[in-house]
């Protein structure tokens, strides 16, 4: 049996607007359930819309938050 690792693309070659919880975390170095605490206590960084039940991660906004380097989601003042 084989295992099949998902590859994702570099971000700067990414085209799709929003992406899905794996490659979004991938991207930003974090685990999926990390992700989705930040969807459901809305105290991350970024905010993901909601398609019939899934997330969906906004590409521009893993961009920014990459560029300034606030991928801590606390969501308190530091």
């Amino acid at each position: 049996m084989q295992i099949v690792t998902p590859q994702f693309p570099p971000i700067d070659q990414e085209t799709r607007s929003h992406v899905d919880t794996a490659c979004a975390a991938h991207w930003l170095n974090r685990k999926e359930q990390t992700m989705r605490a930040w969807a459901c206590l809305e105290n991350g960084p970024i905010r993901p819309i909601r398609v019939m039940g899934r997330l969906a991660w906004p590409v521009d906004a893993i961009r920014r938050v990459l560029a300034n380097g606030h991928a801590t989601g606390t969501g308190g003042a530091a």
